[in-house]
C-alpha cells in the first residue's frame, strides 16, 4: 500500500497548486486525479490578484503572466457609449490587473511545477471508490487501469470539485441555493478593438460580458432570457465541463454571434467559435470544510457563481492558508486551533464570494426601460466618484 505524508484527491488548479505548495516544502505528497489527461478547455479564465500573489509563491505566476492578457480596466457600455470606467491600478501594488489566462493553460504551468518538485506525484487515471478515516490515518481505495489500487496518509485533502467524491463518501452536508439566471458564453476571435479591456454591456434584455484572451480571442457572456434555453440548472457542458451548449436547441454559436449584434451593435464571427459552453447558477455550500483528517477546499467546499470569476480564485486561496497548517501538522505541531480558524475564515470568505456573485448576477438581469435607465444612470453616478469607484474596483478583485 503506497504511503504519503499528505494525499490530494483531485488535480484541477487547486489540486495541483496546493500539491506544488506541499512539495516545495518538503511534504511528501500524492495527488489522485481520475482523469487520464488534461481538459483542453478553457474553461475559467480571470486571475485576480490576491491569487496572482499566492501563485507566485510556487514560482509559476511570471510565466503565466507572461503568456496570458493583463485586463487593467473594464468598462460599462450602453448604447454604443461608454458609461463608466474602472481602473485596477490601485488595488495592488504588485498586480495591478486581472490576468486573464484559459485554464488549460493555467493547469498546464501548476502540472509542470507538481513535477519539477516531486516526479511522480501525481497519478492520473484513478478513480476515488473508498474512503476510511480511522482517527490516525485515512486509508484510500481506487480503481485504475491496473485494477483496485489502495492508499494511506495522516491526512487527506478534497480538491475534487462540485461533485466531489470525497464529500459524497464522506456523506457531508452541504447547502445548496439554485438561481434562475442561465448563461452562454463563447471564445472567439476578436474583431473589437477593445485591445486588452473588459467590456459589460448594459441591455434591458440581459446583460453582455467580454473579456480578452491570449491570441487575439475574446469571451463572450450572454445572460439567457426565460425562452432561451430549458429550464432545469446547467447543461451538461457547462463551466465545470467546458463542453459544448448541450441541453439548448438553437442555442449554439450563431444563435450567440445574434445576441452580441442585437444587444451591443457589434459583429462577432461565428465561425471562429473555439468554445461553447451553457451553464445554470447555483451556490454550494459546507458547513464543515475539516472533518476528522480531510480537509475540503475549493469547489468541493464552496462553488459560487462563475460570474465574477471567484471560485478558482477562491479555491486558490483556501490552499494558500492550509498549505502552511498541513506542513507544521506533517512536523509533529498541534494544529487544531489553526485548522479550526481556517475553516471559520475560509467558510467567511466563501459566503461574502458567494454575496458578491448574487449582487453580479442581480445587476445583469433583463430590465424594463425604466428600470433599465434607472440602474444605468446609477452605475454611471457611482463610477464618477473616484473613492467609490476605487472601492468597488478592490471587491471586484477580491481584496
Amino acid at each position: 500500500m503506497p504511503v504519503a505524508e499528505v494525499l490530494i484527491i483531485g488535480a484541477g488548479p487547486v489540486g495541483l497548486f496546493m500539491a506544488a505548495l506541499l512539495l516545495q516544502d518538503g511534504v511528501d505528497v500524492q495527488v489522485l486525479e481520475q482523469r487520464g489527461a488534461p481538459e483542453p478547455q478553457s474553461r475559467a479564465i480571470g486571475i485576480h490578484p490576491p491569487a496572482l500573489a499566492a501563485l507566485a509563491g510556487t514560482g509559476v505566476a511570471e510565466a503565466m503572466i507572461a503568456e496570458g492578457v493583463q485586463i487593467r480596466r473594464g468598462m460599462a457600455m450602453a448604447g454604443g457609449k461608454c458609461l463608466a470606467r474602472m481602473s485596477f491600478a490601485g488595488v495592488s501594488d504588485r498586480f495591478p490587473f486581472v490576468l486573464s489566462l484559459p485554464q488549460a493553460r493555467t493547469e498546464a504551468h501548476l502540472e509542470r511545477r507538481v513535477n519539477e518538485l516531486g516526479d511522480g506525484a501525481l497519478h492520473r487515471g484513478v478513480r476515488l471508490t473508498g474512503l476510511s478515516d480511522d482517527g490516525g490515518r485515512v486509508s484510500v481505495e481506487a480503481d485504475s487501469k491496473s485494477g483496485t489500487l489502495r492508499y494511506s496518509a495522516p491526512l487527506v485533502i478534497a480538491a475534487d470539485g462540485v461533485r466531489s467524491t470525497v464529500r459524497a463518501l464522506q456523506g457531508a452536508d452541504v447547502r445548496v441555493k439554485e438561481y434562475p439566471d442561465s448563461y452562454l458564453m463563447g471564445d472567439f476571435a476578436d474583431g473589437t478593438g477593445f485591445g486588452p479591456d473588459a467590456a459589460l454591456f448594459l441591455s434591458g434584455a440581459g446583460i453582455v460580458e467580454s473579456f480578452p484572451l491570449p491570441g487575439q480571442l475574446r469571451r463572450w457572456v450572454v445572460r439567457l432570457g426565460t425562452g432561451d434555453a430549458p429550464a432545469g440548472g446547467p447543461a451538461a457542458g457547462g463551466p465545470a465541463a467546458g463542453g459544448p451548449a448541450a441541453g439548448a436547441p438553437g442555442v449554439d454559436a450563431r444563435w450567440l454571434m445574434g445576441c452580441v449584434r442585437e444587444r451591443t451593435g457589434l459583429a462577432i464571427d461565428a465561425g471562429t467559435n473555439s468554445m461553447l459552453s451553457r451553464f445554470g447558477v447555483r451556490t454550494r455550500l459546507v458547513p464543515r470544510m475539516v472533518a476528522g483528517r480531510v480537509v475540503m477546499i475549493g469547489d468541493a467546499a464552496h462553488e459560487v457563481s462563475p460570474i465574477g470569476g471567484q471560485g478558482m480564485n477562491l479555491g486558490w486561496l483556501d490552499a494558500a492558508a492550509l498549505a502552511p497548517i498541513v506542513s507544521a501538522a506533517v512536523r509533529g505541531q498541534d494544529v487544531a486551533d489553526r485548522l479550526r480558524t481556517f475553516e471559520r475564515t475560509r467558510l467567511r470568505a466563501a459566503a461574502r464570494a458567494a454575496r458578491q456573485a448574487e449582487i453580479n448576477m442581480a445587476l445583469g438581469r433583463p430590465l424594463t426601460d425604466r428600470l433599465l435607465a434607472l440602474r444605468n444612470r446609477g452605475i454611471a453616478g457611482v463610477a464618477a466618484v473616484p473613492p467609490v469607484n476605487s472601492l468597488i474596483a478592490r471587491r471586484f478583485t477580491m481584496h
